[in-house]
C-alpha cells in the first residue's frame, strides 16, 4: 500500500511538473502578456509579450514586430525575460534529475539513497522553476494594474490590461510548485521494506532441522 501511494505521488508530481514546464515555455514566447483595445477603433487590438508587440486588425490580420533593443524595454519586461528563460532551464533539469530518481527507473536500482536524493533535487528544481515563473508574471500584472489606475494618465489614453499569457503563467508556476512538492513528499515517504523481506526469506531458507551435534541435516 505504501509503495502504491509513493508511486502515485511520483506519477502525479512528475505529470504536474511536466505540464507546468510546457505551459511555462508557451508563456515565455506568447505575445499576449498585455492587451489593449482602442475605443476609437474597436476593430484594432494591440498585444505585447516579452519578445514582440502585435496589432490585430480585422482587414489586415495579425502583424507582429520584434523588440529591437533589450535595454530599451521596461525593467519588468527585461527581468521577466531572464527569469522565464531561467524557469524553463530549471524545469528541464528537474525533468532529467527526477526522471532518474523515480522508483520505476532502472538507474542505480541498488542505490536507493542516491535515487531518493535525485528525486528530492528534482522536486527542488521544479519548485524553484515555478517560483521563477510566478515572480515575473506577477510583477508584470502589478505594473499593469498601477498604470491602469494611474491618475496622471489622461482618460482618453488607452490602457494596457491583463493578457492571456499572465493567467497561463500563473497556472504553469503553481503546477511546477505543486509538482515539486509532491515529488519531495514522495521521496521523504517511507519506502516499502523490500530489503527486510529479502533477508527474512533468506533466513527462512537457512533454517532447517539440525542433528544432535549441531550440524545441519543433509537429508533436508
Amino acid at each position: 500500500m505504501v509503495l502504491v501511494f509513493r508511486t502515485a505521488m511520483q506519477f502525479v508530481g512528475l505529470s504536474l511538473s511536466l505540464l507546468g514546464w510546457v505551459l511555462s515555455i508557451i508563456t515565455t514566447y506568447l505575445p499576449h502578456w498585455k492587451n489593449r483595445n482602442l475605443d476609437l477603433n474597436e476593430m484594432e487590438n494591440w498585444t505585447m509579450g516579452l519578445w514582440q508587440a502585435c496589432v490585430i486588425q480585422e482587414e489586415v490580420g495579425r502583424q507582429c514586430e520584434d523588440f529591437e533593443s533589450f535595454l530599451a524595454l521596461p525593467a519588468e519586461l527585461r527581468i521577466s525575460r531572464v527569469l522565464m528563460v531561467l524557469s524553463n532551464g530549471l524545469g528541464f533539469l528537474g525533468l532529467l534529475v527526477s526522471g532518474f530518481g523515480l522508483d520505476c527507473s532502472r538507474l542505480a536500482e541498488r542505490q536507493q539513497s542516491l535515487k531518493t536524493r535525485m528525486l528530492i533535487l528534482g522536486g527542488i528544481l521544479f519548485w524553484t522553476s515555478g517560483i521563477t515563473a510566478i515572480v515575473p508574471v506577477s510583477w508584470v500584472a502589478h505594473v499593469t494594474v498601477q498604470e491602469f489606475w494611474d491618475e496622471a494618465i489622461p482618460e482618453i489614453v488607452p490602457r494596457w490590461e491583463f493578457g492571456e499569457a499572465l493567467f497561463l503563467g500563473w497556472f504553469a508556476g503553481f503546477s511546477l510548485v505543486l509538482g515539486g512538492c509532491l515529488l519531495n513528499c514522495a521521496a521523504c515517504s517511507t519506502r516499502a521494506p523490500l530489503a527486510s523481506s529479502h533477508y527474512a526469506v533468506a533466513e527462512i531458507q537457512t533454517q532447517g532441522p539440525y542433528l544432535e551435534d549441531g550440524t545441519a541435516d543433509p537429508t533436508v
